[in-house]
């Protein structure tokens, strides 16, 4: 799943391309991405583009119009999710479906620009949900009204993680998944956070300390601020490797752990897994399950 530095870097690939280019084209692909239906979605057709932003691990592209729509192109790409990019969009038309394959990635929504060039919103898999929606403000999107605090962003301080922190007393990578809490961080790059800190994935939100806090929040802002660096300026296509290439124990499940050599371990859930380094985050201690498994400390 695309996390906030392969947003990040979408919306600035995207930005460099498309700024003051005129939509030619919205051709619907997958009528069930398509979540709004008012402005519909041929709104975008004739608007310019004018600038692309990052909401969490929602991309958005807003435009103008001349009929006071100006409406927002938003998308969340989910575990499936993808934005194919073209220097010459085909000009073949896309044809509509209701579901989708399991095998290959289906196009959701095709955008084509004046100059030539656009992208396609694909999904691969057969869980679909990718969500696209047309509106006027970002804020129409409950799931965006309500993201928390950007972590990169000068409101997340070590004292507002504190206050997170506090709020309810939950496992830490669940605070840190959670889209209401921090926006942009999921599986992977809270896997990420953890090792960097060195903390156990169950340990409980109220039993850090001061100091502790103070090293999660380093680990979170510093994992994520080398993430966005490492893909700023790569081209749409090579982000999904260079995400799996920069990955330290996420997806490395056998592997040596890079920091004490260490096996890295994993803990599997219904619909995906976590990876864990034990000499580094649990003391030693192979999580078996997460309803067996003790908090540690």
């Amino acid at each position: 799943m695309p996390e906030l530095p392969e947003v990040e870097a979408l919306a600035r690939f995207l930005g460099e391309r498309t700024v003051g280019r005129t939509v030619v084209g919205a051709d619907v692909g997958n009528i069930a991405a398509l979540k709004t239906y008012d402005p519909p979605v041929t709104a975008l057709v004739g608007a310019t583009v004018r600038g692309w932003a990052r909401h969490g691990k929602w991309l958005d592209m807003a435009t103008f119009d001349d009929d006071g729509v100006d409406p927002h192109l938003l998308a969340h790409l989910s575990r499936g999710g993808w934005l194919r990019w073209y220097d010459e969009a085909p000009a073949t038309a896309v044809r509509p479906r209701l579901g989708g394959s399991a095998r290959g990635a289906v196009i959701a929504l095709r955008v084509r620009l004046d100059d030539g060039s656009g992208f396609d919103l694909t999904e691969a898999g057969t869980t679909k949900r990718l969500a696209v929606h047309v509106v006027r403000s970002p804020d129409e999107v409950e799931q965006v009204r309500t993201l928390g605090v950007e972590p990169l962003s000068d409101a997340f301080t070590v004292e507002a993680l504190g206050a997170l922190l506090a709020a309810r007393n939950q496992q830490v990578k669940g605070l840190l998944r959670d889209q209401s809490a921090i926006a942009g961080i999921g599986n992977a790059y809270s896997d990420e956070i953890l090792h960097v800190a060195r903390f156990s994935p169950y340990r409980l939100t109220r039993s850090f300390t001061p100091a502790e806090t103070t090293a999660l929040h380093a680990a979170v802002v510093g994992t994520l601020t080398a993430a966005v660096a490492a893909s700023a300026g790569r081209p749409a296509k090579e982000l999904k490797d260079a995400k799996r290439a920069g990955m330290r124990v996420h997806g490395r499940t056998g592997e040596p752990c890079p920091v004490c050599g260490d096996t890295v371990r994993e803990v599997s859930f219904a619909d995906r897994s976590m990876q864990y380094c034990p000499t580094c985050q649990t003391g030693g201690q192979v999580l078996a399950d997460r309803r067996l498994s003790r908090l540690l400390k």
